[in-house]
């Protein structure tokens, strides 16, 4: 249904024969009356025919080898017997009513001459469509030309088209080729999946054909990264993120040069708008992000942050691109919200200067610390339950002598999933008069998020210790 929404002439259902499942399915989808033609696969041989046949399709695709090693090896035929069972099949089915599409299975190392017998043979036994077979991904795109204006020659009436697999990373290439040189049908799969290294991607071809070389396919555009998604949830097979047109990272900007571009003019950097195919830009906070581009990204999600915390909220992103993390917006939010309830540094009496935490199988976990406060270096150490525990500990004893805070709430989330998530952590502390503060800090390292948001929490209080004396 989906395929027929998205404006596909021919879905080629299934292979009938293969099991009674397949027939059963692709005799359901015939019965769909979708605007989509259905076809249903079969190999030029009787039972195989009448199988796609009772289930009701209205083209019937037939193919049979034509290359000599396919001859010798699995069909164990003849160039004649092949020749007389490709026509006799193609004069079966067009007896039955049906619209019939020929394919010379491995036609790229199929003998010419004797690759156009055939095709000519076929075409005079009334074959609506001549499909030329790339199928070991074998050809060039000038391969493919020089096939295309040979079969012509012969065609009479006959429509060409061209199948072809993505062996050698040209399908796409192989396909657009074909159309250039007169195919008017070709065979293209959703996210070029298929057999080995897969066919010719449909949003590939489409696009390329549309926006490169002007045709008009009649494909519904703003579906297609909807029906890559379905197609992918569907099979379980997983769409890499730099796949053309439709990979999640195929409209993602990251370098802080392109995104200042983008945001003045997308057409520097996006040769099409990502809206024709129903997707959204976006804007890669990683390493290698700008300003201009977190600003930007920031800005869309609601938050407008100044520019000393823009500076921060920047040098968080590196940091953890540096550690080859890809910053979702999720994650920029926690940034951005944790350096935005910060206290500012000229307002910060409580400074991080090191700190390491030991910890293992039968190793008591330690934390040691030192921090500088109103100018003076503490150093502390202290053994606690677990890692996070010890730091906490390092921390009140470190400060103990200066103000004395006990920790009265602490949780963690992970922001996102993963290993590798972002740690959301937040503190609320309390110092010997009841006075309290809370802080929220966002890093990959759990520990260390701790050890700042206590120390975020411990600056909040002294803050408010200082405004209301």
């Amino acid at each position: 249904r989906q395929l027929a929404r998205l404006g596909v002439d021919v879905i080629e259902a299934g292979f009938p024969i293969s099991s009674e499942g397949e027939f059963l399915a692709v005799k359901r989808i015939a019965k769909e009356k979708l605007n989509s033609k259905i076809c249903g696969l079969a190999r030029a041989i009787k039972g195989d025919m009448d199988k796609a046949l009772d289930a009701d399709v209205d083209r019937v695709h037939v193919f049979i080898a034509t290359s000599d090693i396919h001859l010798k090896h699995k069909l164990k035929m003849t160039r004649e017997e092949v020749y007389q069972r490709a026509v006799e099949s193609v004069e079966y089915l067009k007896g039955h009513g049906v619209e019939v599409e020929f394919s010379a299975e491995d036609a790229t190392r199929t003998d010419l001459e004797f690759l156009k017998q055939v095709y000519g043979g076929v075409a005079k036994a009334g074959a609506d469509y001549l499909d030329i077979a790339d199928t070991v991904g074998i050809a060039s795109p000038e391969v493919i030309s020089k096939l295309v204006d040979a079969v012509k020659s012969i065609s009479g009436r006959s429509i060409i088209s061209v199948h072809c697999h993505n062996d050698f990373g040209l399908a796409t290439s192989n396909t657009i080729a074909g159309v250039l040189a007169g195919a008017e049908q070709f065979h293209a799969t959703i996210n070029g999946i298929g057999e080995r290294a897969g066919n010719a991607s449909l949003e590939e071809v489409v696009m390329s054909l549309e926006v490169l070389y002007g045709y008009q396919l009649g494909i519904n555009k703003k579906l297609i990264y909807e029906t890559s998604r379905l197609v992918s949830r569907l099979t379980g097979i997983y769409v890499q993120p730099n796949k053309a047109i439709v990979g999640d990272n195929a409209f993602g900007h990251g370098a802080g040069i392109h995104t200042h571009g983008l945001i003045e003019e997308p057409s520097t950097y996006e040769s099409i708008n990502p809206e024709m195919v129903g997707k959204k830009r976006w804007l890669v906070a990683g390493k290698y992000a700008g300003s201009h581009g977190i600003k930007a990204q920031l800005e869309s999600l609601g938050i407008k942050p100044k520019e000393e915390q823009l500076k921060t909220i920047v040098l968080k992103v590196k940091e953890l691109g540096d550690k080859g993390k890809v910053v979702t917006d999720t994650d920029l939010v926690a940034i951005a919200s944790s350096v935005m309830g910060q206290v500012s540094a000229e307002e910060r009496a409580l400074s991080l200067e090191e700190f390491i935490v030991v910890t293992g199988h039968k190793v008591m976990p330690t934390a040691s610390i030192k921090v500088k406060f109103d100018g003076k270096e503490y150093v502390a150490s202290q053994m606690g339950v677990g890692p996070v525990d010890a730091a906490m500990k390092a921390i009140q004893e470190v400060l103990k002598d200066t103000i004395r805070v006990s920790l009265k709430e602490y949780r963690i989330d992970a922001v996102t999933g993963g290993s590798d998530a972002l740690a959301e952590v937040t503190v609320r502390v309390e110092d010997a008069n009841n006075l309290q503060a809370s802080a929220r800090t966002a890093g990959p390292d759990i520990v260390q998020t701790s050890v700042e948001a206590m120390l975020e929490g411990i600056n909040k209080l002294l803050l408010k210790r200082k405004y209301q004396a």
